[in-house]
């Protein structure tokens, strides 16, 4: 009897969150390495890369991969595989913020939508549909095309709010749809009854609700970003030279010798397709290890 309480209470031991998402999501624990290994070569880069992205070679002009140049070079005789990981910090810094912002901005706007319905609602809606008619790529080209470069450390600030309002319309009707559900549970009325402002209501008893949709919201819209920054700064409205950026490692010298050094367009394409291969495989992950239907 001993010996089948033991075997019952190793059976129940509890793991942490952490190891049940490993244990329950294999594939989103692999995206998370590659995101991780994409973090540490952005915050390490001046001591993971080996040479200077902007040091300028005129002797290794157009070098194939080699154990010197592991990705070869540019046609400055810049060295790929630096460009890269400094490639990998620009990437992440602009889809972060971008999707940390649009997917912030989003919930508010949705949970207020929720919560008051009626005409404010209304008027939210009909924002949101004139904002989703356009496609994120489109919209973001329009309001970069509007705004000034404003760089600091590298990075167009203007470009991030530039991607980051695309993101707004989406993720304010997702949680628009959660917090519905939120609106009206009872605590919700408690909470009305009571007294408690409008604010304190949405932020402390509807917000925490929707958590999981914002998380997931957010983590899907970083791979989203990272595709918009790329594929503004090939068109030339993104992140300007020399700064090491993926999509415009793509554009320029790389479109003129793809064929004598294709080497220019293959790694750039390959960092930025497994980027957001990543980062969309670890959203999915999180969605199915966070909706209670995907463990029934």
């Amino acid at each position: 009897m001993a010996v089948v309480t033991l075997e019952t209470n190793r059976i129940r031991t509890p793991r942490g969150p952490i190891a049940e998402f490993i244990l329950q999501q294999p594939l989103g624990a692999i995206s998370f390495v590659i995101i991780a290994a994409m973090m540490f070569a952005g915050i390490f880069s001046e001591w993971v890369a080996p040479y200077d992205p902007l040091e300028i070679d005129f002797a290794a002009i157009l070098s194939p991969p080699s154990w010197e140049h592991w990705c070869g070079t540019d046609a400055y005789g810049r060295d790929i595989c630096s460009r890269l990981i400094y490639g990998s910090r620009t990437a992440l810094i602009i889809g972060f913020f971008s999707s940390f912002i649009g997917s912030s901005l989003g919930a508010i706007l949705g949970i207020a939508s929720a919560y008051f319905g009626g005409r404010i609602d209304n008027i939210i809606q009909r924002i949101v549909d004139i904002l989703l008619a356009f496609p994120l790529i489109v919209l973001a080209l329009v309001v970069v095309a509007a705004l000034r470069r404003f760089v600091i450390g590298g990075v167009d600030v203007n470009l991030i709010f530039a991607i980051a309002i695309p993101i707004i319309p989406r993720v304010a009707r997702v949680v628009r749809a959660a917090a519905l559900g939120v609106r009206v549970m009872p605590y919700v009325d408690a909470a009305r009854a009571a007294g408690y402002s409008n604010s304190r209501i949405i932020f402390r008893h509807m917000a925490p609700n929707v958590v999981a949709p914002y998380l997931i919201m957010l983590t899907a819209f970083i791979a989203q970003a990272i595709l918009a920054e790329a594929s503004l700064s090939f068109l030339g409205l993104g992140v300007a030279e020399p700064t090491p950026a993926w999509g415009l490692m793509l554009s320029g010298n790389a479109a003129d010798f793809y064929r004598e050094a294709p080497w220019m367009i293959l790694f750039p394409g390959v960092a930025i397709s497994l980027a957001v291969f990543a980062f969309n495989l670890f959203g999915d992950s999180l969605r199915d290890f966070l909706d209670p239907r995907f463990k029934v």
